[in-house]
């Protein structure tokens, strides 16, 4: 490797560290390598990394997006911040991020100073420990032969983060099971012990896998045709944790509907600790027939 090249983790901390154009407007960019739309979970982190530079002694304790329009990854995205309100436990922020003079996503987060209080959760679900499964890249390297050249660059390529199914469903597997899907993750590498920037990879990575649940009970996959986008986003923060380490992400889909699919997901912590709440509704567009 050489000097300048950087690890897929050290990547997507490069895109998360938007230059300052104006003040509250911020500047992203995306992978080189993309040549199709913005990566959502890409979108989520960058903004939520904008409303966060507007606010000092506060931590993020939710946020909600909604994806309007598929981002061109060939052209910088503006994030402006409007700083809509400094109270005294809590800080709002709205974000919205533009390309070619339209809106392509938007973000109300709110933030909190530290505090103390009643404490409860739900158990973590009983599952493998990490060190006991295989991660998704060498599970696909069992199938490159069923893929195409396209597929198959598209399988090997490094990730930015490690995962680690519990019950994995091969690239071709078309059978149909339960919306419920565990899987192990975490960062290919370190990540800095800022609280806003852990926060940030996890948001990214919150992304990757989410809507997959909503589509194991119909036998059909990203592969399968179909028209598959994130909708909205939104994401809770329970408690600290370290990205770079083993979290569970429980995640399930209750209904689909509509042509689109919703889904919740749960972030342990190694030791059983809730620390973070997600839930997403996606597009699940099947292909019309002519």
């Amino acid at each position: 490797m050489s000097e300048t090249a950087k690890t897929p983790i050290e990547e997507v901390l490069g895109l998360l560290d938007l230059e300052k154009i104006e003040e509250n407007i911020f500047r992203g960019v995306s992978p080189r390598d993309r040549v199709q739309r913005v990566f959502g979970g890409q979108v989520l982190g960058q903004a939520l990394v904008a409303a966060g530079r507007t606010v000092e002694g506060r931590v993020c304790h939710s946020f909600h997006g909604y994806f309007l329009r598929a981002g061109d990854p060939r052209v910088p995205i503006l994030y402006e911040v409007d700083r809509s309100r400094d109270g005294a436990s809590f800080t709002a922020r709205r974000v919205v991020a533009i390309q070619h003079g339209q809106q392509i996503f938007t973000l109300a987060a709110s933030f909190q100073v530290t505090e103390q209080g009643y404490e409860h959760q739900f158990d973590m679900p009983a599952v493998p420990s990490p060190e006991t499964l295989l991660d998704e890249q060498t599970l696909r390297a069992r199938e490159l032969d069923r893929m195409s050249p396209e597929a198959r660059e598209w399988a090997m390529r490094p990730r930015p983060i490690e995962i680690r199914p519990v019950e994995p469903h091969g690239f071709a597997d078309r059978g149909k099971y339960p919306p419920l899907d565990n899987i192990w993750i975490r960062a290919a590498g370190p990540v800095p012990d800022d609280v806003a920037l852990q926060q940030a990879v996890l948001a990214y990575a919150s992304d990757m896998s989410l809507l997959d649940t909503a589509l194991l009970p119909h036998g059909v996959n990203y592969h399968s045709g179909i028209q598959v986008a994130s909708l909205d986003h939104a994401m809770w923060f329970h408690r600290s944790f370290r990205v770079d380490d083993w979290l569970l992400y429980a995640q399930d889909s209750p209904s689909a509907s509509g042509a689109r699919g919703f889904n919740r997901g749960a972030v342990y912590s190694r030791d059983g600790r809730l620390v973070a709440s997600v839930v997403q509704e996606g597009l699940m567009r099947p292909r019309r027939k002519n």
